[in-house]
């Protein structure tokens, strides 16, 4: 009879014990929820204080298995997916929700005997199911790969210092040139992240902030990409897939292929829209680095001077001439050539281009304001009713010291000397090229960017990336690229941007 009134009592016991500290742990979430800035710091070092001789002795911190850690997918529990208080074993890498008793974490730490786990939010670490709070120095390289800061001294030194390291299993990688994973058939993704990685001021920006969801997620990714404390050698960009899942409402998957150019154009304006909050005008560092303008006249009839509007653009599209339709015996593996200085006369503000959208017309283009970062576009694909033509046409063009002055007319300087104006610096150097290998349905994409910190070129196809020559930049079938203006010239800012003519 004792016996059978023993078992009752032990089992209360035991429940109260659980529900005592899983109000603890609401307590201390409440109070952290509740309390300001400072006051939650203060409560956070005096829990620190009552629990650093306990944790500073924890017996599990050799359990860490750091090669099994990624913090590239979307943080959310491995079992009920909820994205809620979801916490990361620091023993196998798995995702679980919650700490308190009878929640997913806590389970997992009873049934596989893992006892560290890590908040991904607030990067505290934990032991369970015991509950206290770990204190040590050791895990910060756990915190930082989770979540990379970087000083101003460190954002400066992604210019000048040549950074190689390597990952927990053994895969040597440099700093800023390091491979993305295809998720399956998002390489348009990949070349056009590894691209914006190669602006400077974009990059410096997102390697200190981050605001709404895409904005958050890209910083993110760009921090992981240029740190130098990785565990592997390359970045998963999953989390920042969903993001654009979600702010694109599907229109770019990870499944089905789509346009690079269409994918850069919508991230820089959706970028420009969540950083400045307005979808026309506003001022935002996406602006500032690649807006530039045209004015666009329509032409009337001989002798008639057609209106003239101007129009910001974000993309300069490029027309590439019709290949030849037919080939001789002794031009079996004819490849068409053109210069880049003879398909830039579309914007001499004098070559007339038919246009058939918005309305049909004939019209001129003339560059009235130069970016600080160009983005070029070479329409290579062509549509119709029945499929998609690819223009093989190879374009030469100068890796260093394309003097836009030369071709096309230029903006001149404000308060110019009288008799005419002086034209602004036009000189630009490429950082990024883009191209496109294989048939229009079945090829992919791969980006050759510049190194600054060492001057030299590198390609990156997805996961896998290598040094190339400048001159082999120049041999492929470019479809995207980023000029940079030299040092100290002008350009930037504007309202909403769109793919020019």
């Amino acid at each position: 009879m004792l016996a059978a009134n023993a078992a009752p009592a032990v089992f209360d016991a035991r429940a109260a014990a659980v529900a005592a500290l899983q109000a603890e742990i609401d307590a201390e979430e409440e109070e952290e929820r509740a309390t300001s800035a400072e006051d939650a710091s203060r409560l956070a070092a005096e829990r620190r204080e009552r629990a650093n001789r306990a944790s500073r002795d924890c017996p599990y911190l050799d359990t860490v298995n750091r090669a099994l850690l990624d913090f590239d997918f979307e943080k959310c529990c491995s079992v009920s997916l909820s994205p809620n208080n979801v916490y990361a074993c620091l023993v196998c890498g798995k995702y679980f929700a919650g700490r308190g008793p009878n929640t997913h974490a806590y389970t997992h730490s009873l049934e596989a005997t893992h006892h560290v786990f890590m908040n991904l939010h607030t990067g505290k670490v934990y032991c369970l199911p015991d509950a206290y709070e770990i204190v040590d120095r050791s895990l910060d390289d756990i915190r930082h790969v989770l979540d990379p800061t970087f000083t101003p001294a460190q954002i400066e030194e992604t210019e000048t210092k040549k950074m190689w390291s390597r990952g927990l299993d053994g895969t040597d990688y440099l700093t800023g040139a390091i491979g993305l994973n295809n998720l399956k058939a998002t390489d348009y993704v990949n070349v056009v992240l590894q691209a914006l990685m190669r602006v400077k001021p974009v990059r410096n920006f997102f390697l200190s902030d981050d605001q709404s969801l895409l904005v958050q997620r890209f910083g993110e990714l760009t921090r992981k990409i240029w740190n130098s404390r990785n565990f592997k050698g390359q970045v998963s960009p999953h989390e920042f897939m969903q993001a654009v899942l979600a702010s694109s409402r599907r229109r770019f998957l990870v499944d089905k292929q789509s346009d690079p150019v269409d994918f850069m154009t919508w991230l820089l304006n959706t970028l420009h829209r969540d950083l400045s909050g307005k979808m026309k005008g506003g001022s935002s560092v996406i602006n500032h680095c690649f807006q530039g303008e045209l004015e666009v006249t329509s032409v009337g009839r001989p002798g008639e001077t057609g209106e003239s509007a101007k129009m910001p653009f974000y993309t300069l599209a490029l027309d590439l001439p019709p290949p030849p339709l037919f080939q001789d015996a002794m031009e079996n593996n004819f490849i068409p050539q053109v210069p880049l200085s003879q398909i830039l006369r579309k914007f001499d503000g004098e070559t007339p281009h038919e246009v058939l959208r918005p309305t049909p017309g004939v019209k001129t283009y003339k560059i009235s304001r130069l970016p600080r970062y160009l983005i070029v576009h070479y329409k290579r694909f062509t549509k119709n009713n029945f499929f998609v033509e690819k223009n093989p046409t190879i374009v030469t063009f100068p890796v260093k010291s394309l003097r836009l002055g030369d071709h096309v007319p230029v903006p001149t300087r404000p308060n110019a000397i009288p008799g005419g104006g002086q034209p602004v610096d036009s000189t630009y150097d490429l950082v990024a090229n883009v191209c496109h290998d294989g048939k229009p349905a079945e090829g992919s994409y791969r980006a050759m960017v510049h190194h600054v910190a060492d001057g030299n070129w590198y390609e990156v196809n997805d996961l896998v990336v290598s040094e190339v020559l400048p001159q082999q930049v120049v041999l492929t079938e470019c479809y995207l690229q980023i000029y940079q203006l030299r040092e100290g010239d002008g350009g930037g800012g504007g309202a909403v941007a769109m793919d020019a003519a």
